[in-house]
């Protein structure tokens, strides 16, 4: 079989976050070997969740969530503006438009969330030693979240815990800690922090990119930061959580045969049973449930959590690699 020709531009949509970027810019790095003779150009598109800062995901202004962060890089594609969509994958709706298809799926990153504290701090707020746990938060401290995903295990394991709402990028967030002394600790994911070029020392200081680093915030972190990772049996991921997904029209032969030259087999493996979980589960990205795929000895192992009707739901099983629909399908049927 002949290998499509590849064209001479490339446009490939994103968000205009740092985030977004970076991992915009690893999609590009890994199509180059395959497509040298393509100008491969970056097309930042604003999406309604970006204009929406200052709402909260719990309660948006229309009752929904759904495609926040991906409606309008869908609409490029669709119009052919576009020829792929970079998403974080935890942000794509398991429901695509008519046309459109995932592609492929990169290699995930660290799946696991962080706890963010101060270790000093310009604010009259609480420091606290390295090492700090979920449980080693004193009683009542104020953990800052607008994923109710994070919020319902948080208070699974700490009822006492007061969860407000934080919104805005990572550098946005850690100002605001830093800034705001009523607020002891936040939640962010590995994924995000590795791909921003932070990183989480030995001893457990949050290192922000070294200086002049394109992904470094814009302005100085006010103060030092401790990172603990959490263990996934205490903190079940977002779907798709770590993941970056590429969507791309259907039917157009050569972004299909790019897209199989990056894709990530075991990903995709695990993200679609955590994909199909969510879609039987009929949930999006906010929704309060959780589920993390990873593969062992040729099975297909998940464990998910629903907090949808009151007290926690939890649910473990197996499959064998090719029946990930299927085993996401038996989860959710468990949960519900």
């Amino acid at each position: 079989m002949n290998q499509p020709k590849y064209p001479e531009k490339i446009v490939v949509a994103t968000r205009g976050s740092a985030l977004a970027l970076a991992q915009t810019h690893w999609f590009i790095k890994c199509c180059q070997p395959w497509c040298p003779g393509s100008e491969l150009v970056i097309k930042v598109i604003k999406t309604t969740g970006d204009k929406l800062q200052t709402a909260s995901m719990a309660n948006p202004v229309d009752g929904s969530t759904k495609g926040l962060f991906t409606k309008e890089l869908e609409q490029a594609l669709l119009s052919g503006e576009a020829d792929f969509a970079v998403h974080s994958l935890k942000d794509l709706p398991t429901d695509l438009p008519e046309g459109l298809t995932l592609g492929a799926v990169l290699p995930r990153a660290d799946v696991r969330d962080v706890l963010i504290y101060r270790l000093e701090t310009a604010a009259a707020g609480r420091c606290f030693a390295p090492g700090l746990t979920v449980a080693g938060l004193p009683p009542g401290a104020v953990v800052a979240t607008s994923s109710t995903r994070r919020q319902a295990q948080l208070l699974a394991l700490r009822p006492d815990l007061q969860v407000i709402p934080i919104r805005g990028n990572v550098g946005t967030r850690l100002r605001k800690l830093m800034e705001q002394p009523e607020m002891d600790a936040t939640l962010l994911a590995a994924a995000g922090l590795n791909r921003l070029h932070f990183t989480i020392r030995p001893d457990g200081e949050l290192i922000p990119p070294p200086e002049g680093d394109a992904r470094q915030p814009a302005t100085p972190l006010p103060g030092r930061f401790q990172a603990s990772l959490l263990p996934i049996g205490e903190m079940i991921p977002c779907v798709g959580q770590g993941a970056v997904g590429i969507e791309i029209p259907q039917g157009t032969a050569w972004t299909l045969d790019l897209c199989r030259q990056l894709n990530h087999a075991a990903t995709q493996e695990c993200v679609v049973a955590e994909r199909s979980f969510l879609h039987a589960m009929g949930g999006g990205c906010q929704s309060p449930v959780a589920a993390y795929a990873w593969i062992d000895a040729g099975q297909v192992l998940m464990k998910a959590v629903s907090f949808r009707d009151g007290p926690a739901k939890r649910a473990e099983s197996q499959k064998p690699i090719g029946q990930a629909q299927a085993l996401g399908e038996e989860l959710a049927a468990a949960l519900k």
